[in-house]
């Protein structure tokens, strides 16, 4: 009896949060463009890559294809010790707005850093000219409005700091269309966190802030020591000082679009990175939510395993876990309905007892174990 009480007792809580994320997602008001607006923002993108020959190219000529003030914007690549062509592309765009840096020229040989992607951004920062400082990854795609909306939002809105909707694409095999859901569920809550200013989330691939702002928070100092957290840990103390200057900026035409890891091996270790900075943010909210939602899922598992022992448990996990699908797949339309991926939902309920599992493990490795992530071993 105290086993299912303890179910009931986590599961209402949960649906509680899913209700809460739901209403404040639709309540995000959508942006479009102003048609009167002067652009007067200056902006540089920073893009840090790592063996992304496969990729940069893509981006690069997206972003050459803003329809923003040409001579308002510039571009600068960061090469983290890539061992490719990745370089030789950059070269080869033959365009004044995109730079060129390389991180190993900014360190001391045999420096050996626990964070090259926090670093390599500071160092590019710290020769930009923009005063809207935008992020993005090597491997995602953009829209050709993505820097009008983000240098428009900026101007008009005032925030220091801008997240923005990430969205996974090329959903061509069942671990693809499962990272795609996945993903999904976290952009939803990212923008409601967000609107709501409550345990605020963001995505590197796709976010914007105050040049002047990330100085005055110091940057990533104390923060530059852990593996992840670029982004969300940045956004962390820039809350801190600014609660009521952080924005979720949702637009259609502002979605970055990016593939999801080829293999389970690489999904799991990128989702060890982002659980190892779980119990760093300053905002110990967002702390209390993830272990709550860690030990709801750790319940589904070792009610399974009960019920192997237990005669008629295995009734009561079912219940549970088909009334939980139906929440979260009804907390999701809206999300879906948003990137257009609705299509997917009908593989929800095949992918809901992998997601238990990953949760737990990507969790429990995420505090204490190790991952490889770029052909290195992380802590």
């Amino acid at each position: 009896m105290v086993f299912i009480l303890t179910g009931v007792f986590l599961g209402l809580i949960y649906v509680a949060c899913l209700v809460f994320y739901r209403q404040s997602w639709k309540s995000i008001p959508t942006y479009h463009l102003p048609k009167t607006i002067v652009p007067h923002i200056k902006i540089t993108v920073i893009i840090p890559a790592r063996d992304e020959e496969k990729n940069i190219g893509a981006l690069l000529s997206g972003l050459k294809a803003q329809d923003y003030p040409s001579d308002l914007f510039e571009v600068i690549v960061i090469d983290d010790h890539s061992t490719d062509k990745t370089p030789d592309i950059v070269r080869g765009m033959n365009d004044p707005r995109i730079h060129l840096l390389s991180l190993k020229d900014h360190l001391s040989p045999g420096e050996r850093l626990n964070s090259y992607k926090k670093k390599a951004i500071e160092i590019a920062i710290g020769q930009s000219k923009g005063d809207l400082i935008v992020t993005t990854d090597a491997d995602c795609l953009v829209t050709p409005q993505w820097l009008s909306l983000l240098g428009t939002f900026f101007q008009q809105e005032d925030p220091v700091f801008i997240a923005a909707p990430v969205a996974y694409m090329d959903e061509t095999s069942f671990l693809k269309v499962f990272q795609s859901l996945d993903f999904m569920t976290l952009q939803g809550i990212t923008g409601a966190s967000v609107q709501k200013s409550v345990h605020t989330m963001c995505n590197g691939a796709n976010l914007a802030y105050s040049k002047a702002a990330f100085y005055e928070v110091g940057g990533f100092q104390n923060i530059d020591a852990i593996a992840s957290g670029d982004d969300m840990l940045l956004m962390h103390k820039m809350y801190l000082k600014y609660p009521d200057r952080i924005r979720f900026l949702k637009s259609e035409n502002i979605i970055v679009r990016t593939a999801p890891m080829p293999t389970w091996k690489t999904f799991i270790n990128q989702r060890i990175r982002w659980a190892s900075k779980a119990d760093k943010y300053d905002d110990k909210r967002i702390i209390w939510v993830l272990a709550m939602v860690y030990f709801w899922n750790v319940w589904f598992l070792v009610t399974g395993i009960c019920s192997i022992f237990i005669p008629g448990l295995w009734k009561t996990g079912v219940i549970f876990l088909g009334t939980n699908t139906l929440i979260e797949m009804w907390y999701l339309w809206p999300v879906a309905s948003f990137f257009g991926k609705t299509a997917l939902l009908w593989y929800f309920p095949l992918a809901e007892p992998f997601h238990i599992l990953y949760t737990i493990v990507a969790g429990w490795l995420g505090k204490f174990g190790t991952y490889q992530w770029k052909g290195r071993q992380v802590k």
